[in-house]
């Protein structure tokens, strides 16, 4: 039989090439965050030379204030031009307060709100007072009266000196942050992608197995026929035939992998009662395989006959596997309120209960040889095409192990 070729080093260098995206990303990723880090450091160095140049323009208006109160200490007696001293004021940048030890205010450039009322007076002096340690000027004969300069920061160097470096700083972690959640969205992305590249194989794969299988089953429906008019044993022949038709239905079964699956009214009992009689023949002596469905009445099931056929089949071979040539198999069809229940249950070596989910994913296998693939396509046969469950509901290490199928009754059938 001639496989279809899969090009090994077409696949491995698609690989190779997506690894190199991927590390290139990561590459520019790292020198993108470098290169934030750096500026923001930069930035905030510069943030940092420029609050303090305004924090030195701000001690020097102050220091001129201070200047000016002790120049208007004349002969003891205060001389100024409080209009003077107001437009000042106007032009003053930093928030001042000048007043006498009773809080009387001499100069200031806030609003005039805030100075007519003695208790927003009180809590700016205080927080003027917290931010710059106040500057006290004597005044007056023997200095007996003292003027207090009261200052705070320009509103511009705050921003600067804590939002703006603040926001600087963090940025990159920001960037982190975004770089990361787009390299899970690209990882999900890119495992979702080879995960259908891989479901494409298979299905290329199981389809061009069924097409190169078709000629020589044709060939051999010949040689049957022929072997039919010869002097030989008849009943060997109907064998044959038997083993034939059975070879045309998994031939029929990988030729729908991927396909759209059509669910069509049938009467599970013979469906699943045909392959029990195919069985029956093909076992050790010691081993009985038991049926209840052909003394029932019929029961009606929207199904696919040829992919549930297969889903019986592998729990019928599995069950043949775990009895090591002798032993009960026993296959029930049965119903439960609106589920059509079929239960297939052996005497065999049993499965640990730890591993009741495990044996239904891909890969998984306590055999020597194959790929573990029958038990995971069963349950997609059953859950994805079928809308039914697949599960172990009774299993014990050496008495045996039970799995249930269950479907959905046909609408309309009671």
């Amino acid at each position: 039989m001639k496989l279809p070729r899969i090009n090994i080093s077409t696949a491995l260098f698609t690989s190779r090439r997506r690894t190199i995206v991927i590390v290139l990303g990561l590459v520019l990723a790292a020198l993108s965050i470098y290169y934030t880090w750096t500026v923001s450091v930069e930035m905030k160095h510069e943030d940092e030379n420029a609050v303090e140049q305004l924090r030195e323009a701000e001690r020097n208006a102050v220091s001129m204030w201070e200047d000016i109160l002790r120049s208007t200490n004349i002969g003891g007696q205060m001389v100024y031009n409080p209009e003077l001293l107001d437009k000042l004021a106007e032009h003053t940048n930093v928030p001042l307060i000048i007043a006498d030890e009773r809080l009387n205010v001499l100069v200031t450039n806030l609003p005039t709100e805030v100075i007519s009322d003695p208790e927003q007076l009180r809590h700016e002096i205080m927080a003027m007072s917290e931010a710059n340690k106040p500057i006290s000027v004597p005044h007056g004969i023997m200095h007996k009266t003292t003027f207090t300069i009261y200052y705070g920061t320009t509103d511009y160097s705050k921003l600067v000196s804590s939002a703006h470096s603040e926001a600087l700083v963090f940025f990159p972690y920001v960037q982190l942050v975004i770089i990361l959640i787009f390299a899970i969205f690209a990882y999900i992305a890119f495992s979702s992608t080879k995960q259908n590249e891989q479901n494409r194989v298979w299905v290329g794969l199981a389809k061009e197995t069924a097409h190169q299988l078709g000629t020589p089953t044709s060939s051999l429906l010949g040689w049957v026929e022929y072997l039919r008019t010869q002097q030989v044993d008849q009943m060997a022949v109907d064998e044959m035939s038997k083993d034939l038709a059975h070879l045309m239905k998994i031939v029929d079964r990988f030729s729908k992998i991927g396909s759209e699956t059509q669910l069509t009214p049938t009467n599970i009992n013979e469906v699943v009662g045909d392959t029990v009689m195919y069985f029956r023949r093909r076992i050790p002596r010691n081993v009985t395989l038991n049926y209840n469905g052909l003394a029932m009445a019929p029961i009606r099931v929207s199904m696919n006959s040829a992919l549930f056929e297969w889903v019986v089949e592998n729990l019928m071979k599995n069950s043949l596997d775990a009895l090591q040539g002798h032993g009960n198999i026993d296959v029930v069809v049965g119903e439960s309120g609106n589920d059509v229940i079929v239960e297939v249950s052996d005497t065999g070596k049993g499965i640990a209960k730890s591993s009741w989910n495990r044996i239904f994913e891909p890969g998984y296998t306590t055999k020597t040889r194959g790929w573990g693939l029958g038990l995971s396509l069963s349950r997609r046969i059953i859950e994805e095409y079928h809308r039914g469950k697949i599960a172990v509901v009774r299993s014990e290490i050496g008495k045996g192990t039970t799995i249930r199928i269950t479907l959905k009754r046909r609408e309309g059938d009671e």
